[in-house]
C-alpha cells in the first residue's frame, strides 16, 4: 500500500483534532469556496468525520460578485455530493448595501449565511480553512494598522458564530499543503482572482510582503508570525477574563460605572472594561475605535471638567457625582 502523502496526513490529522470532543451529534458544515484551502479541507473532512461518528455536510457561498459564480457554486455542490456530504447546499447572498468595504461586506454576508445553514441543519460546528498563511496574514495586516492584542492575535481556531462552534482546523497548515494535497488527490482548485487583485490589501500582503519577508528572514518567518498569533491570544484571554470581573465590580445600580474603581485598574484592563461597557451601551464593535475608547479613560484619569464622549450609534456618556453615566 502506497504511503499516505504527508500534506494529505497533516490535513486530516487537524481535522481531527478539530472534531474531537464536539458536543451533540449534528453534522459539521465545512465552508467551501472551491479554492484550494478549502477543498482539501472539504476532502479531509470527508474522510475523518465517518470514522469518528460524526456526518459532514458542506456549504458553499456564492456572492454574486463575480461572472459565472452561480455556476461555479453548483460545481462545487455537485462534487460534495459525489464525495459523500449530506447535507450540500449552495446559498446565494448579497453583498452590496452592506456597510464597510468590499471585503468586509462580503466577509459579513458569508459568515450569516454560514450561521443560518448551521442552525438549519443543527450542525455541531462550522468549519473554516483558514491557514498559517492566512493567519500570517491577519498579523501582518494588524501591525500596519496599529492594532492592539486583539488584532494581533489574529483568527482564534474556535470561536462563537451566532450558538455555533466556527472551527479553524487549518490554522497550524501551510497554504503550499493544501496546494500539495490537492494535486495527490486529483482535485482541481478554482483560483479566486480577488486572491491576486491589488485592489485589496490582503493581496498586496499575500502577492509582496510575505514573500519579501520570507526572502529577508527565511521561511520559519510565517511559523513565527503564526505563533505570534497564539501567544498574544493567550496573554489576550486573560487581560479578557481580568476586565469582565473588573466591569461586573465597577458597576454602580443606576447603570453607570463606578470612577475609583476604574482608576485603579491597570491601564490594559481599564481599556477593556470600557470598550466593553461601550458596546453594552449600543456601540457598534466595528466604528467602535481606540479614539473612542482613549475619550471615556480620559474621563477617569485625566478628568477637567470636559463635556459628554459621542459614542457611534449616537449613544453618549458624561462622568457626574464619581460616576461614568449614559446619556
Amino acid at each position: 500500500m502506497a504511503a499516505l502523502a504527508p500534506a494529505v496526513a497533516a490535513i486530516r490529522v487537524a481535522v481531527r483534532r478539530a472534531l474531537t470532543g464536539l458536543a451533540g451529534d449534528g453534522p459539521v458544515l465545512v465552508a467551501c469556496s472551491g479554492g484550494a484551502d478549502s477543498l482539501a479541507l472539504a476532502a479531509a473532512t470527508a474522510f475523518v468525520a465517518p470514522r469518528v461518528g460524526r456526518p459532514a455536510g458542506l456549504v458553499t457561498v456564492d456572492h454574486g460578485l463575480q461572472d459565472g459564480s452561480a455556476e461555479r457554486a453548483a460545481a462545487v455542490a455537485r462534487w460534495a455530493e459525489g464525495a459523500g456530504f449530506a447535507p450540500v447546499e449552495a446559498v446565494r447572498v448579497r453583498v452590496e448595501g452592506r456597510p464597510g468595504g468590499p471585503e468586509g461586506a462580503a466577509r459579513d454576508a458569508r459568515y450569516q449565511a454560514l450561521a443560518a445553514a448551521a442552525h438549519r441543519y443543527a450542525a455541531a460546528a462550522l468549519l473554516t480553512a483558514h491557514t498559517r498563511d492566512d493567519q500570517a496574514e491577519t498579523v501582518l495586516l494588524a501591525l500596519a494598522r496599529g492594532a492592539g492584542p486583539r488584532g494581533l492575535a489574529g483568527m482564534p481556531a474556535r470561536r462563537d458564530l451566532a450558538g455555533v462552534p466556527l472551527l479553524r482546523p487549518l490554522l497550524d497548515v501551510g497554504r503550499d499543503q493544501t496546494r500539495t494535497a490537492c494535486v495527490v488527490l486529483g482535485l482541481a482548485p478554482w483560483e479566486d482572482p480577488h486572491n491576486v487583485d491589488p485592489s485589496y490589501a490582503r493581496a498586496r500582503v499575500r502577492a509582496d510582503v510575505l514573500p519579501a519577508l520570507v526572502r529577508a528572514l527565511g521561511p520559519g518567518v510565517l511559523d513565527n508570525l503564526a505563533r505570534t498569533a497564539r501567544l498574544v491570544a493567550a496573554d489576550t484571554a486573560v487581560l479578557d477574563d481580568l476586565a469582565a470581573a473588573a466591569l461586573t465590580d465597577a458597576r454602580m445600580p443606576d447603570g453607570g460605572l463606578a470612577v475609583p474603581a476604574l482608576a485603579g485598574l491597570a491601564p490594559a484592563v481599564r481599556t477593556r472594561v470600557l470598550h466593553a461597557w461601550a458596546r453594552e451601551l449600543g456601540a457598534s464593535p466595528a466604528a467602535l475605535s481606540h479614539r473612542h475608547v482613549g475619550a471615556l479613560d480620559a474621563l477617569v484619569t485625566d478628568w477637567r471638567g470636559q463635556g459628554a464622549v459621542h459614542l457611534p450609534g449616537g449613544f453618549r456618556v458624561t462622568r457626574r457625582d464619581g460616576q461614568l453615566v449614559p446619556g
